[in-house]
């Protein structure tokens, strides 16, 4: 079971922001102010343009958020759901609940940390309805297809990744890939989490504990043993 971010604890002071989905998420307020990174500058300057009404220039300047996270945000997308096709679905969703929804942005925290959130929510509403569908469908032909899906999806992830490799050294990366998609399922659903978002996100761990409500040595306490379980897990292979 995955840990979903919006449930996590929050320490009190915390900055309160809205999406689609879940009506608001927590992030505790840090302690000083960060200096603003470009695309969280770029965040406010769109927050702007849409309070003021220009939606055509706001639309515009998003652009370029989109580019920026494009590639890492379906990276983790993909981590989540294990369909490329789905992921991008995802990905597409949450940039529209980004948009929709800029004028809750505070930069208190990156746009990075709160564009990431909003992400892994949709990734977990995606997860659960899909349990729930599939409690329905009972066909084992579908289930078959579904299964064969997944493998061609997690194939072809694998090899765009490398497109110039010959084919042994394709068939060798899928085998590694494989094996660690198992461990990592194979995870306590918080150590899961925190492996997932350092790992495969890209964010740091105090970023993570933003995310999920965590401090930041707690975090690294979680990331520390599910690197010791996936060691012993994969029997010391990389």
């Amino acid at each position: 079971m995955s840990t979903d971010v919006r449930n996590s604890a929050s320490p009190a002071g915390s900055a309160t922001v809205a999406t689609a989905s879940t009506g608001a998420i927590e992030l505790p307020r840090p302690a000083a102010s960060p200096a603003l990174s470009d695309d969280s500058k770029l965040a406010v300057e769109i927050r702007g343009l849409v309070e003021r009404g220009e939606l055509d220039e706001a639309r515009q300047q998003f652009e370029g958020l989109v580019v920026a996270h494009q590639r890492r945000a379906l990276r983790i997308a993909f981590q989540y759901l294990r369909d490329a096709a789905e992921a991008d679905e995802a990905v597409q969703d949450a940039f529209v609940k980004v948009f929709s929804h800029i004028g809750s942005y505070r930069e208190a925290w990156p746009f990075e940390v709160w564009f990431t959130r909003i992400l892994i929510n949709g990734c977990l509403d995606r997860r659960k309805a899909r349990v729930r569908r599939d409690r329905w469908i009972v066909s084992g032909d579908d289930s078959a297809s579904a299964s064969l899906s997944d493998r061609r999806s997690f194939a072809a992830a694998a090899n765009a990744a490398s497109p110039q490799a010959d084919p042994e050294t394709r068939l060798l990366a899928r085998e590694r890939r494989a094996r660690m998609t198992a461990a990592v399922e194979r995870l306590e659903g918080r150590q899961r989490t925190v492996f997932m978002l350092c790992h495969y996100g890209d964010c740091t761990p105090r970023e993570v504990g933003a995310m999920i409500g965590l401090n930041e040595s707690t975090v690294r306490v979680h990331l520390f043993r599910a690197a010791r379980k996936l060691r012993a897990l994969l029997g010391g292979q990389p």
